[in-house]
């Protein structure tokens, strides 16, 4: 019976070396011969910026609440009155704050920075119901300025009578127009709107009114009469 021929010998094994050279020549290389990611931060964009994402003073579709583009937009467009009145309250607090003087530095020092704190959450508050409607909250303090109601103060130190009618005079504007935006967002049917509006704005205002007035009423320190 013939014998079955004998197998050849398997060819050795290729060197490694020979296969990183052969990657090499085929237009690859290893992944530790790739280059390492750069961790160098792509600064100045802002000098090369491409139009923005979505302008001032209008609103998108993002988000499906249920309220047609133009109630949001009339929505949108009072929020930012009131965002910038309050930012506007807020800062003339804090002005007070820092600035107050008199026998009664102590109450109204403290009144005043827990009412900063009150308005600045409250900002907050209308700045993100801006963005559940798809517009754009004002934020900087040229703009605030530009567009809020509430009247100027000087730089001045003033007394705490003086500053307390500052802070009076600002709330009342702020809840003038609270009602009437109120009621344009209830009658478009913007019931958040509407809830924010008089849960949130209102009756903070309404508040802190109540605490600062009372700083002004003319009552014997001594003795009843």
């Amino acid at each position: 019976m013939a014998k079955a021929p004998a197998k050849k010998p398997a060819a050795p094994a290729a060197p490694a070396t020979s296969k990183a050279s052969s990657a090499r020549k085929a237009g690859t290389s290893s992944a530790s011969e790739q280059a390492a990611p750069s961790v160098q931060p792509i600064l100045n964009q802002q000098f090369h910026a491409p139009a923005p994402l979505q302008k001032y003073g209008t609103v998108s579709q993002r988000l499906p609440i249920g309220l047609d583009e133009k109630t949001r937009q009339q929505s949108v467009t009072n929020l930012n009155q009131l965002l910038a009145d309050t930012i506007t309250l807020r800062d003339l607090y804090k002005k007070h704050h820092w600035q107050v003087v008199g026998p009664t530095f102590y109450q109204l020092h403290l009144l005043y920075d827990k009412h900063y704190e009150e308005q600045s959450t409250l900002v907050d508050t209308i700045a993100e119901r801006i963005q559940i409607l798809g517009g754009v909250a004002v934020a900087m303090a040229h703009d605030v300025a530009e567009l809020t109601s509430i009247p100027r103060p000087p730089r001045d130190r003033e007394e705490a009578p003086i500053q307390v009618g500052r802070l009076l005079e600002a709330h009342q504007i702020i809840l003038k127009n609270c009602h009437k935006f109120a009621k344009e967002a209830d009658d478009a049917g913007d019931d958040g709107t509407n809830d924010l509006a008089v849960s949130d704005v209102m009756r903070l205002n309404e508040l802190q009114v109540w605490f600062v007035s009372e700083h002004v009423v003319d009552t014997p320190l001594a003795r009843a009469e």
